[in-house]
């Protein structure tokens, strides 16, 4: 209805203070350039307000396929940032088409065989994986990741050797505190908050030269040119595998908190017509050189309570994050790594 779009306006911008840092934080947690993170933030928003049925769902870079995603592309990449890119965009696009498939083939209805002691035991599990790969980036701290078990051993064994940037860890912490403390005022922006507080502070204290801090840099001007990623036949299999695991990941997500909107607006949603949904988004952020999202139980609720009534809310947010890219690339610039973890764990 043409009376919701102000609404839909005021919530898409108020969404947007969170897809930027999130998407950004997303994307350095499974291993890519940051800026890869805003472009599967665009396309995606774009593509799911076309193909999908819900009002009110957001989707973008999420947590719960962080852990997957850098499994893939850390061993796969070599160090190299555009065969990393190539990897998890070729990961999106498999993990798009098997969720067209599953939507296709009427098949949305297994997520009601997953009890709740596997989803909750799983996203636990996704949660403690995440949370370890990102504590040595709050603490300044280089290890070499092999695993969790070895991760947590590495960790602690740099942290007792007196390898702790402090400055970083105090930004981190401020962050981190930040975050948590404005969580119970749903209409403040905390994230935001102490995202652009931490960058302030870097920014006019010179932290990057004189602490070595680490941060962003300048992000790359303009938006992405279509294209299809591929890496060659030797680590195919491997990606496939990962493109089809990521599938499932959100596959369940997504159908969830599809449900629960769903009961909570007293709307239907076609659980197969949201699987086709869910696949367009991931298309198109593969072929747009972004990575596989999902849907988000941290932003949906944000936009929700900004007043999103329609994808209207949606189609907003990503039109505004494209104008930064186009208009202000170097605003998060100074935008510290020791700060983009605690976006993450929290």
């Amino acid at each position: 209805e043409a009376a919701w779009f102000p609404r839909d306006l005021v919530a898409g911008l108020v969404l947007t203070t969170m897809l930027v840092p999130v998407g950004i934080a997303y994307a350095v947690a499974s291993g890519l350039p940051g800026i890869t993170g805003l472009y599967a933030t665009i396309f995606p928003l774009l593509a799911y307000a076309i193909f999908a049925p819900s009002r009110v769902l957001v989707l973008g870079p999420d947590s719960s396929l962080a852990a997957v995603i850098l499994a893939v592309v850390l061993p796969l990449s070599a160090g190299d940032p555009g065969r990393a890119i190539a990897i998890a965009s070729l990961m999106a696009i498999v993990s798009g088409l098997v969720c067209i498939l599953i939507g296709l083939l009427k098949i949305g209805f297994v997520t009601e065989l997953l009890s709740k002691p596997i989803r909750y035991g799983y996203m636990n599990g996704i949660a403690l994986i995440v949370l370890i790969s990102q504590l040595p980036k709050m603490f300044g701290v280089s290890i070499q990741s092999d695993g969790p078990l070895r991760d947590v051993l590495q960790f602690g064994g740099a942290v007792m050797d007196g390898k702790t940037n402090w400055v970083e860890l105090a930004i981190g912490a401020g962050t981190l505190v930040t975050i948590l403390a404005l969580k119970r005022f749903k209409r403040v922006p905390g994230i935001l908050i102490a995202v652009v507080g931490a960058t302030l502070v870097v920014g006019i204290f010179g932290l990057d030269s004189s602490a070595g801090v680490k941060v962003l840099g300048p992000l790359p001007q303009g938006l992405p040119a279509f294209s299809v990623p591929w890496i060659g036949l030797a680590d195919l299999g491997q990606v496939v595998i990962g493109g089809f695991a990521v599938a499932m990941v959100a596959f369940a997500d997504t159908s969830v908190l599809s449900r629960t909107y769903a009961a909570k607006t007293r709307t239907h949603v076609d659980p197969n017509q949201e699987m086709v949904g869910l696949g367009a988004a991931n298309l198109a952020a593969g072929l747009f050189q972004g990575f596989a999202i999902s849907s988000s139980s941290s932003r949906t609720p944000v936009a929700e309570a900004a007043g999103a009534k329609t994808q209207v809310t949606g189609v907003v947010g990503a039109i505004a994050v494209a104008v930064l890219l186009l208009v202000a690339p170097n605003l998060l610039s100074n935008l510290p790594s020791s700060a983009l973890a605690p976006v993450v764990i929290a």
